[in-house]
């Protein structure tokens, strides 16, 4: 009796997984720039990151400084959403055209992946400490990658979808 209440569930388990994936398989293939664009952050912008004076002010700055400067949590939680969305942008562009750099490929989906760890790991300290160096360190590093990211991404952009720069520009 037991075993078959096991077997129906694992079998209604596998069915659920297999319905889901199925369900993103056809989202995925239903994106286009516009919905991808759509889904970035518009509360929050980035603009504040690519100011050099905060780059300046990071050695002199006390922690709590620059945890303001680069907005807390509520800036890493958006950089964090914001690097996966551009990291299926990059997925999109390498499903949809063949003349992507690879390596700018593998760039994006790497700045991406670090831009997430470094900014779980600073919002996982926050939840247990007050803001410390180390916090900000990893906030900081995650600041720099997603500016860069930026950068590429808006790259990838002028070679594939010249006309939603400025829309990207915007957003970011």
């Amino acid at each position: 009796m037991i075993l078959t209440l096991l077997q129906a569930a694992v079998v209604t388990a596998l069915i659920a997984y297999l319905h889901h994936w199925v369900v993103r398989a056809r989202r995925r293939n239903r994106q286009t720039w516009g919905s991808l664009m759509a889904r970035l952050r518009p509360d929050w912008n980035s603009r504040e990151l690519t100011d050099p004076t905060l780059w300046a002010d990071a050695l002199t700055a006390t922690p709590e400084q620059k945890w303001q400067r680069i907005e807390g949590a509520r800036g890493l939680c958006a950089m964090f959403q914001n690097a996966g969305v551009m990291l299926e942008m990059a997925d999109y562009a390498a499903r949809n055209s063949d003349t992507i750099d690879p390596a700018l490929l593998a760039s994006l989906r790497s700045d991406a992946m670090q831009i997430r760890v470094s900014v779980l790991e600073a919002l996982a300290r926050y939840a247990f400490c007050q803001v410390n160096e180390g916090i900000c360190g990893n906030a900081l590093r995650a600041a720099s990658m997603y500016t860069e990211m930026t950068l590429h991404m808006t790259r990838l952009l002028q070679a594939n979808a010249a006309g939603m720069v400025p829309q990207f520009v915007a957003a970011m």
